[in-house]
């Protein structure tokens, strides 16, 4: 009897194996392999192990791509986060209809492609834009501020996209939050920030490390941003990869700076999870 359920159990699971090892496992298995592998010299890769790919990543340019990509991945996630946690902590204050009415007003941007929302700053931020106009009217400026395919465009293009990760994050976590305990501290005479600090923020904090490991790593890769507000004058390590496929037809080096990326990205998540788990256990003890 118990090998029937467990023969059940097994055939109930297959689709999901099956998914994981054509959609998940197979396509990093293949750009692991490939990223080994030696670029043909007219189109696609010869089978000639070799490890070229991974030591061109420590040239110069490369690294200063990196060094590019992760200033404005820490940048773009403080600015996120310092946006997203309290929006996302008071969201999870309001009444329950309250809070569906916010949830609704931000999901709608979310209907609609990231291009076409990126196109809209660009309106916003060009010369003689909507911002030009306003700052104009106001008597704040003269000239053009000129924003458009600049830095700030692009730190302001990542964090519009990726707000919603933070916010959803910390409201997620928020909302499951027993706030009798805030009271409890308040009532034994704990303040205001006291509190805050000592209950809400260690019992919020996965919630905002889960939206640092979602904002961060797709910071560095959203290459679109980059080249719609930012003209190619901010090259990422996503525009890279982008530029060896597509241009360059290099799919060994694209595939290693992927792996790189990828390495990146689980080191992230190691570092979440080992710290969410001390958090656990400290609630436990």
């Amino acid at each position: 009897m118990r090998g029937k359920v467990k023969l059940q159990s097994v055939l109930a699971l297959l689709p999901v194996y099956i998914t994981t090892l054509v959609f998940v496992a197979g396509p990093l298995a293949y750009m692991v392999a490939l990223s080994f592998l030696s670029r043909s010299e007219t189109w696609g890769v010869e089978n000639t192990l070799t490890l070229r790919n991974y030591i061109n990543i420590l040239e110069p340019v490369y690294l200063g791509t990196i060094r590019q990509s992760l200033k404005l991945a820490f940048l773009c996630t403080a600015l996120i986060a310092l946006i997203g946690y309290p929006f996302g902590y008071f969201m999870a204050r309001l009444p329950e209809r309250q809070r569906r009415v916010v949830s609704f007003f931000l999901i709608i941007p979310m209907w609609t492609s990231s291009l076409m929302r990126l196109y809209g700053w660009i309106i916003i931020f060009r010369a003689g834009g909507v911002l030009d106009g306003i700052f104009m009217k106001a008597g704040v400026i003269q000239d053009s501020l000129k924003l458009l395919y600049t830095y700030p465009a692009v730190v302001t293009g990542m964090v519009y996209v990726l707000l919603p990760f933070m916010i959803y994050s910390v409201y997620s976590n928020a909302e499951k939050m027993d706030w009798n305990l805030v009271e409890a501290a308040r009532d034994l005479g704990a303040g205001r920030m006291q509190a805050f600090l000592t209950i809400t923020f260690r019992l919020t904090m996965p919630g905002l490390l889960s939206g640092v490991v979602l904002t961060f790593i797709p910071s560095m890769g959203l290459f679109f941003v980059a080249d719609i507000l930012g003209g190619n004058k901010v090259v990422l390590v996503g525009s890279v990869i982008q530029e060896q496929l597509m241009k360059a037809h290099n799919w060994p080096f694209a595939a290693a700076f992927s792996v790189v990326l990828m390495v990146l990205t689980s080191l992230l998540i190691y570092l979440y999870r080992r710290i969410t788990k001390v958090k656990d256990l400290e609630g436990l003890v």
